[in-house]
């Protein structure tokens, strides 16, 4: 029930013999009493894996062997196919495939009926299979398999959908990151004149204040009060925070995020140490929100985790940013303005 492992199987009989003082078979004999080991075992197996089986599994195990609609392979293959590209769309196809293996309703815990060693080998057996070759096995054997490629499967689409999520993130962030670098690389001429022109006229100050001359006439003498009025202003749309934080650009993403986040929330329960509790009360006031379509934070949501770096992203005059004011193509240069105004 652990292993089918010819010379497992056979060691363990050998050393069982011994420990009674019989005496030891011809190796055809042993290798026959392991070979019917492994067909009872095997047998026990399917009949575990399906004893709790009603009529309506059974349609579904035999319904996965079909044609999927709309497509030249069956439902199962569907199942299996590989995620693709970090991409919204390949991420909420993924959940459907959870949606669709959750429909099928298996018993709680089937995995746990038996040894890992074992589902996890029929698994893989089964994943070699053809649809064809599934359905001319034995029936209960047939359903077994079908068990254990789908509780294989399930594991590997959670692992593949949250790892697609992860990549998305970070390539949300490297975005931000890249395009902020982009924008300071433009503004590095005019940043650069900036510098000059102001490193002349803290010269002509230093050197009005020594002789005691007119400062306004001082800097008049390089450039003209208006242009130096222009120039200020300038200035202050080339500034930066004292940190140079690139987090002012991660909203640029979230119409592609918001696409899947309601769905993918929706498609865990997530479990966390007590220290991040706020952060899951976080996560179910985001599924109550869509569920009952709302795009206005309330003002009692969790947000004790919120570090600081952040906090001027998220609140604005003691209020949460609604989802609304995220989409908004207007949010980043809102957030450019606080950032020059005060820094993070």
């Amino acid at each position: 029930m652990q292993t089918d492992k010819g010379i497992v199987l056979a060691t363990a009989l050998v050393q069982e013999l011994r420990q009674e003082k019989r005496i030891l078979p011809p190796l055809k004999v042993i290798e026959r009493i392991c070979a019917l080991a492994i067909t009872r075992a095997n047998r026990k197996i399917y009949l575990t894996l399906t004893e709790t089986f009603n009529d309506g599994h059974r349609a579904q195990m035999e319904g996965l062997l079909r044609q999927a609609t709309g497509s030249t392979s069956s439902t199962l293959a569907w199942l299996q196919q590989a995620p693709g590209a970090p991409s919204a769309k390949h991420l909420m196809e993924h959940l459907e495939r959870l949606k669709a293996l959750e429909a099928l309703d298996l018993p709680e815990a089937m995995q746990r009926r038996i040894h890992q060693n074992r589902w996890l080998k029929l698994a893989r057996e089964g994943g070699q299979m053809t649809a064809q070759h599934l359905r001319d096995l034995e029936t209960t054997r047939r359903y077994a398999t079908l068990v254990a490629i789908l509780l294989e499967t399930k594991a590997t689409l959670i692992d593949q959908t949250l790892d697609l999520h992860d990549r998305m993130i970070g390539a949300l962030f490297n975005r931000a990151k890249h395009r902020h670098a982009e924008k300071f690389q433009q503004s590095g001429k005019a940043i650069h004149d900036k510098v000059r022109l102001y490193w002349r006229i803290g010269e002509a100050l230093l050197e009005a204040k020594q002789s005691g001359v007119d400062p306004f006439g001082a800097i008049e003498a390089i450039i003209p009060w208006e242009a130096f009025v222009q120039s200020v202003t300038e200035a202050q749309w080339l500034a930066r925070a004292e940190d140079f934080d690139y987090l002012h650009r991660i909203s640029d993403g979230y119409t592609q995020i918001r696409r899947y986040a309601p769905t993918f929330l929706n498609a865990f329960r997530f479990k966390a140490a007590t220290a991040a509790q706020a952060i899951l009360e976080a996560v179910e006031t985001l599924r109550a929100m869509n569920a009952d379509n709302l795009r206005k934070v309330p003002a009692d949501a969790p947000a004790g985790f919120v570090r600081k770096r952040w906090e001027t992203l998220v609140h604005k005059l003691g209020e949460f940013f609604s989802l609304d004011e995220l989409a908004s193509p207007l949010f980043a240069e809102r957030q450019m303005a606080v950032l020059r105004r005060g820094g993070l």
